[in-house]
């Protein structure tokens, strides 16, 4: 479960006082989630194969940190995806709110790409909003059918722990419906930035939840950064499928942090800017592809948070600090620190941690974090400020990758003979999904209800 984490005598006092002012039923949400989270009645369907679940556990993918690819290049061919293969699922959103979503490619003719030779900066996102009307809209899959087929290539690089066949990524499908007419109600907007060489399709899941309770979720891509980024064309200088430049992890590159880190940051100010453009009646996607009836009207960007996991995190934060168009932010177990010059020392601050914050923002980590050590002065740094708008978590029997979709993907896996109980308790820690899910949804929902609410 959540624990209360502070930094020293002071900020546990803060922390307390802001404890008193959270909902009283998280119990309750964790009832609720055992409805609906794969495996958690000891039986987990898996494609066309119904397997007994051993005991399940959750928690986080590894993000921004040791995820990195370690072995990148391997170019082995894979059959394609057959019957036998597992299909992974996506636990059900909980709200009251039907789900639509389309993608928007957003082109930034200001910016170089900062990763390899392109003349402008690309990025990919997808646009999750309350439905109209749902009926005869097609159900979206998880990922696109190229980035899918590219996914067992290289992701299990990052995460050892994945299996490399025996998994129809393709079929995963999604609950939002691709193109369906928007309710045209001025609704919040919340920004995803995932982790390190992730996909921001690993977050849809917690997207879904906020977006059935009445937000709009914008998911960004980071081009170069996540592991593969599929584009509606190909363009010279790459291909439609883009692939990670990262050969290591950038934690121990203070450079190539840095260029992450900023590169983020300017890709979701850029993305604020062209949500900006949309709501005022225009189409930002740069092929101008056809928006979804009334999407225009159902953003209200006097309400903007973010969240982001591990690097995403930082981003987040930073993000917030930068921008004053934002008005609250997670960070999920990322660093507030550049990458440390030498091994062994102390990483620069970044703004955020060196100077507090004057709006929300949440931190929420896990007992299972690998660097939990390296990541505490950064936190301590910023939870330090007197003004006490900085809050701290942390979820217990979790690690990194709980925040994620591994948090239901792992056990399944595992179920289906395609993970080994240390690689799944390595990705997301020993706590059940039927727990984990509800209570990352619970806390990520009931901060911005608090800070931005939706009605």
């Amino acid at each position: 479960m959540f624990r209360k984490r502070a930094a020293n005598t002071e900020q546990a006092g803060n922390t307390e006082q802001a404890a008193d002012r959270e909902p009283a039923s998280r119990t309750s949400a964790v009832e609720r989630g055992r409805d609906v989270v794969p495996g958690s009645a000891g039986v987990v369907e898996v494609g066309r194969r119904t397997v007994t679940s051993t005991a399940a556990a959750a928690a986080l993918l590894l993000v921004g940190g040791g995820g990195f690819a370690r072995a990148q290049s391997a170019k082995a061919t894979r059959p394609a995806p057959t019957t036998d293969d597992v299909t992974l699922r996506l636990p059900a959103p909980s709200g009251p709110h039907h789900i639509g979503v389309t993608t928007l490619y957003l082109v930034d003719r200001s910016r170089r790409d900062p990763w390899e030779p392109l003349p402008v900066r690309e990025v990919m996102v997808s646009v999750f909003y309350p439905a109209r009307a749902v009926r005869s809209r097609p159900i979206a899959p998880q990922m696109t059918a190229g980035a899918a087929a590219t996914f067992p290539h290289i992701d299990p690089f990052f995460h050892r722990e994945l299996p490399k066949t025996g998994v129809n990524w393709a079929a995963t499908r999604t609950h939002a419906h691709t193109g369906a007419p928007a309710q045209p109600v001025r609704r919040p907007v919340l920004l995803y930035s995932p982790g390190g060489g992730d996909p921001r399709t690993l977050g849809t899941g917690l997207a879904e939840e906020l977006t059935s309770r009445g937000y709009v979720v914008v998911t960004i891509d980071h081009p170069g950064d996540g592991s593969e980024v599929e584009f509606p064309l190909a363009r010279t200088g790459r291909q439609q499928v883009r692939r990670t430049v990262f050969r290591g992890d950038p934690r121990t590159d203070p450079k190539m942090f840095r260029t992450m880190v900023g590169t983020r940051i300017a890709d979701t100010r850029y993305v604020l800017d062209q949500l900006a453009v949309l709501a005022a009646g225009r189409n930002p996607d740069a092929l101008g592809r056809p928006l979804p009836e009334a999407l225009d009207r159902a953003l209200d960007l006097r309400r903007v948070g973010i969240y982001g996991h591990s690097v995403g995190g930082t981003t987040a934060a930073q993000t917030m600090y930068e921008d004053r168009r934002i008005g609250a932010a997670i960070n999920l177990e990322g660093f507030l620190d550049y990458a440390p010059e030498q091994p062994g020392q102390e990483g620069k601050l970044l703004p955020v941690a060196q100077y507090g914050v004057d709006r929300p923002l949440l931190l929420v980590g896990t007992d299972g974090f690998p660097e939990k050590q390296a990541l505490e002065p950064s936190w301590s740094a910023v939870l330090a400020h007197p003004r006490g708008h900085t809050r701290r978590r942390q979820l217990s029997d979790a690690t990194h990758g709980v925040f994620t979709d591994y948090a239901v993907f792992a056990p399944q896996l595992q179920a289906a003979g395609l993970m080994t109980a240390a690689g799944r308790n390595s990705l997301i820690g020993a706590i059940d999904p039927a727990v984990s899910v509800p209570m990352v949804r619970s806390e990520v929902h009931s901060f911005f209800a608090r800070h931005l609410p939706s009605h």
